[in-house]
């Protein structure tokens, strides 16, 4: 007879399994084929001179790649032997471009709030500081710091590890205080911060601005362009600010988890109970994943948020391929 503590303990682990082989499957597929198609439509020539649609393009490619080498072993592990979990440069490289690719993919689209900021500023001066050249710039740099910022998991991260959530760690103390520390506050909670206040400046300039514009009774006629040009900003604004949302809910479990496990770590690790330690796997392996759904959800939040700017984009990508498919049977 199974104690209650070991009956517990086997739930959590079957749990633990199952998530990382059914729910993994779910959010790689339409994750996956949500950013394949985010790039296709965020390339077409409407899109391809906003600045703030460029970001979302290079966002929703390292979101692919985030994915792609995040939850592909994640998979493999729940039938098979993962070679990430037991080969040291494999560990190091899947390491290294996950994490690079998460950080890249938050301090984007914080300087897409940061773009839309600039847009929605009566000042003239901040309004023409967006530019897509600067958005390019800003682009490299992130890209750069990113890197920078992960380089040591090269050194610290190791393959084969026990008494770790995962085999692929941390192979240190000092190493698993410095990664938590670096992802958990590099990676989401200081660009969430910038986030959550540059999106509640864009709310307060745009209400300052409807202020004006009833104040002075403004009556001004655009030409087709430039209505179709706010539009289009207006739409990029609200899928931006959906997807803020949604990062920040399904990103900060992990941050805080990250920091518990700074702040609890323990280099006597015997001193925690098994029970203990299959609820820490649990948790771990829970909010990991909700990181592959931030991933994963930016195009149907773009298809449900974006208006018909959007969605037509999409319909006309649809109709395309279909064309194409029945030229060829023709």
């Amino acid at each position: 007879m199974l104690s209650s503590n070991e009956t517990i303990i086997e739930v959590l682990h079957h749990a633990t399994i199952q998530f990382n082989r059914y729910l993994s499957i779910i959010i790689y597929l339409f994750g996956t084929v949500g950013n394949i198609l985010n790039v296709i439509i965020l390339s077409q020539k409407k899109f391809r001179s906003n600045s703030c649609a460029f970001i979302f393009l290079i966002s929703s490619i390292a979101s692919l790649i985030a994915i792609l080498s995040g939850l592909t072993n994640r998979m493999i592990a729940g039938w098979t032997v993962d070679l990430t979990s037991t080969i040291n440069w494999l560990c190091q490289l899947r390491a290294m471009v996950l994490f690079t690719s998460r950080t890249i993919v938050l301090w984007l689209i914080t300087l897409a709030t940061i773009d839309r900021w600039l847009l929605s500023c009566f000042n003239v001066r901040r309004q023409q500081m967006r530019t897509l050249k600067t958005a390019q710039q800003c682009t490299i740099i992130i890209i750069i710091f990113s890197i920078l910022l992960n380089a040591p998991i090269i050194y610290c991260y190791e393959a084969n590890l026990l008494e770790t959530p995962v085999q692929c760690y941390g192979k240190t103390a000092a190493c698993r205080i410095y990664t938590d520390i670096m992802y958990g506050c590099g990676s989401i909670l200081i660009p969430s911060l910038f986030m959550t206040s540059f999106s509640i400046m864009i709310i307060l300039n745009i209400r300052k601005t409807r202020r004006r514009i009833g104040i002075f009774n403004i009556s001004t006629n655009h030409v087709r362009r430039q209505r179709q040009t706010k539009k289009r900003d207006r739409r990029l604004l609200i899928m931006l600010l959906v997807q803020v949302t949604f990062i920040v809910v399904l990103t900060f479990p992990q941050a805080i988890q990250k920091l518990y496990a700074t702040i609890t770590l323990d280099f006597n690790s015997s001193s925690k109970s098994i029970l203990q330690i299959a609820i820490e796997d649990l948790i771990f392996n829970f909010v990991v994943l909700l990181t592959y759904l931030a991933n994963g959800l930016p195009f149907y939040i773009y298809t449900l948020s974006g208006g018909n700017v959007f969605r037509n984009a999409c319909w006309q990508l649809i109709r395309a391929f279909g064309q194409t498919i029945t030229c060829q049977n023709n």
